[in-house]
């Protein structure tokens, strides 16, 4: 009784070595695994930085990315930047979208690893999470429909006192910037630009405050935008937080930051005029739906 005991104490034993090997063999092979991909976080939904299309591939042959549990596929200057950058660190580009009121809280449940979205680094935003050195320098404009009220507009000045109903994205660094056009009526902001667009398009909204490449990407596929670029002495101020676009990344996850923040050093990405010639290019590739 006492041997069959033993023999059972035995091979119970072994059985549960084994199973603790296997299950720190998995284990290992997840977390090599995760690190061996590069899981990045945008909304698919803000051209000319990213967007969602039907195919893999753009008119210039460049390669669209699939998104994560989805049956369709994501290009722009985002996705551009995200594949150079998994390319040199060697690892495997997995793109998930979310919706830009989310995409932190959904990086810090651990959805994805990293924010490569348009995003500006602002004072508040390095309060919860950690920056790299800007993937792109924006400037700022604001959208009027063309030949309307405030299509001559060439400075802030201009839109004083008339009251008009300004516009831009939810939570973002232009949502301060419209308490600076005195007199202005808040009509709303919204999700996405493409519904800031539709705002100044049916008369929702007079005025929408975005960056630049939105606003010329938009006006390729909608002829009633126009595009107004403020004279630099009559203009936003303090307004330089959402010139800087950087990658985020978890606050605590300093050790990915500097491996792409490694990895933007050693390709030159710090380089203006190479990100405006990528910023160029990915223009003119986008689906005339977005």
């Amino acid at each position: 009784m006492k041997k069959n005991l033993l023999g059972k104490m035995v091979i119970t034993g072994i059985i549960s070595a084994a199973m603790l090997a296997s299950t720190a063999a998995s284990t290992w092979a997840a977390d090599k695994s995760d690190k061996d991909v590069l899981r990045v976080g945008m909304e698919c939904a803000y051209a000319p930085f990213n967007w969602t299309q039907d195919t893999d591939t753009t008119p210039d042959g460049s390669k669209a990315e699939p998104i994560y549990g989805s049956d369709y596929y994501t290009y722009g200057y985002d996705v551009a930047v995200a594949q150079k950058l998994a390319e040199q660190l060697g690892m495997k580009l997995e793109i998930h979208k979310v919706e830009w009121s989310s995409i932190g809280i959904s990086m810090d449940a651990g959805d994805y690893d990293c924010i490569i979205a348009g995003m500006g680094k602002t004072a508040e935003r390095e309060k919860s999470y950690a920056f790299t050195e800007p993937y792109y320098y924006r400037d700022n404009c604001i959208v009027v429909k063309a030949g309307g009220k405030y299509d001559d507009v060439k400075g802030l000045s201009d839109l004083a006192g008339t009251g008009c109903k300004v516009t831009t994205q939810l939570g973002t660094g232009w949502v301060p910037l419209l308490d600076q056009i005195d007199g202005a009526e808040q009509s709303g902001n919204y999700e996405t630009t493409s519904e800031c667009f539709m705002a100044i398009s049916n008369g929702v909204a007079d005025v929408c405050v975005v960056d630049v490449p939105t606003a010329e990407s938009a006006a390729l596929t909608n002829k009633d935008l126009k595009i107004i670029n403020l004279d630099e002495k009559d203009t936003f101020k303090n307004d330089d937080e959402m010139v800087n676009v950087c990658i985020a990344t978890r606050k605590d996850d300093t050790e990915l930051r500097d491996k792409l923040q490694g990895a933007m050093d050693d390709i030159g990405w710090n380089d203006k005029e190479k990100m405006d010639e990528l910023m160029d290019t990915v223009l003119t590739q986008q689906p005339a739906a977005n």
